[in-house]
């Protein structure tokens, strides 16, 4: 048996552009039974990035394919990289030797280096209620007169939506270049480009300009509300604050929650009126009566996926306000000046309330994505027996 392991160089999170690289060993290891004649041979390898697309029949109705079949995908012998995957391969790149006519002693191990550049074109990583969309390089192995052997690798890509139109040309340095190191024009200018974009998501969700809001109701003036901006990275915290002294009408308690809403493109939909699906990541409930100020703190989590739009779907990002307020004024605890300085405040039994809700629309982007491997749930890392 030959032991094929992979593994990605730097973390399982990747932003679309950005050149993915995978050392791919393979080893014959040594037992007891091992002889000077227990050589192994292996015919060929190859590897490729894919992305395989899955809906959910509930929800999402695509075209027909039709009776079409692939008149390959019977053999055995032919690398299919989606071959035994849900759903539909809707992107992969084309396939690259690594190596053949391989022979591997008891004891011997060779390493191979994979690189491909993540497609640009693609949509992000995304396990939503509707659809999915799942990346994989795959490693095809095989011997001589066997069966074709897989080895995935599942691994999360970021994609920049949304963002303005970088203030340089894309051939312009940005940085002073140091003449006593030598390397590759290509792979600096590779990192060049994820660096221009990270320098440009970095700048856009630095800016600061507070958005003020009056929250109001049929009754009157409730709070006013204070955002600092509306653009997020993953990880980021969303802070705002509130102002009850400005208001007629006092407030109970408030809740606010961070939710992503998942909108099926209309010719796609399943029924005519269909409901998107709405995710919460995040909950914060205060009681403010008798507040002056309160704020909150809601964290952006690393590991879920930023907004984006394709042909089918539509991910948005908001925050979900919910506010009690009460019909009556209701009196603040008075202390009289022979009474000590501890005192017990018993509200009332009963209070006619209002309640109503309000959303605040967000942009979240995505961040660095050595950042995001943290906490991602791939390893980076796989490996099978062939």
């Amino acid at each position: 048996m030959i032991e094929v392991v992979a593994s990605m160089a730097r973390g399982s999170v990747f932003l679309a552009g950005e050149v993915l690289e995978c050392l791919v060993t393979f080893t014959n290891p040594i037992s007891h039974l091992s002889t000077s004649a227990s050589s192994e041979m292996l015919a060929w390898s190859s590897a490729q990035i894919h992305c395989q697309f899955h809906a959910s029949e509930s929800r999402v109705a695509l075209p027909s394919q039709g009776a079409k079949q692939d008149v390959q995908a019977g053999s055995d012998t032919v690398l299919i990289p989606s071959r035994g995957e849900r759903g539909q391969c809707m992107l992969d790149t084309p396939p690259k030797i690594l190596f053949c006519d391989l022979r591997l002693d008891p004891g011997e191990s060779k390493t191979y280096s994979y690189s491909e550049l993540v497609p640009m074109d693609g949509p992000p990583s995304f396990r939503g209620q509707s659809v999915k969309y799942v990346y994989k390089l795959t490693i095809g192995c095989q011997r001589v007169n066997s069966p074709i052997k897989l080895l995935r690798v599942p691994f999360r890509v970021l994609v920049l939506q949304g963002l303005p139109e970088p203030p340089f040309p894309q051939d312009e340095e940005v940085a002073p270049s140091n003449p006593f190191l030598e390397e590759e024009e290509a792979g600096r200018r590779d990192r060049r480009t994820l660096e221009r974009a990270l320098d440009m998501l970095m700048i856009t969700t630095s800016r600061r300009a507070p958005h003020l809001f009056n929250i109001t109701n049929a009754r009157g003036k409730v709070a006013r509300f204070c955002i600092f901006k509306t653009m997020y990275r993953l990880g980021e915290d969303i802070v705002g604050t509130f102002n009850f002294s400005e208001g007629d009408i006092p407030c109970l308690q408030y809740s606010v929650s961070l939710q992503c809403e998942e909108e099926v493109c209309e010719q796609y939909r399943r029924r005519p009126v269909q409901a998107g699906s709405v995710t919460s990541h995040g909950r914060h409930t205060e009681s403010c009566l008798h507040t002056a100020s309160s704020h909150f703190c809601l964290p952006v989590p690393l590991n879920v996926t930023p907004g984006f739009s394709t042909d089918v779907v539509t991910l948005r990002w908001r925050l979900h306000f919910e506010f009690v307020t009460a019909r009556e004024p209701v009196e603040p605890p008075t202390v009289m000046q022979s009474q000590s300085e501890v005192t017990v405040w018993t509200g009332t039994e009963q209070v006619d309330v209002d309640t109503f809700s309000w959303d605040l629309p967000v942009k979240v982007l995505p961040t660095n994505p050595a950042l995001a491997s943290y906490v991602s749930q791939f390893t980076g890392t796989n490996s099978i027996s062939i």
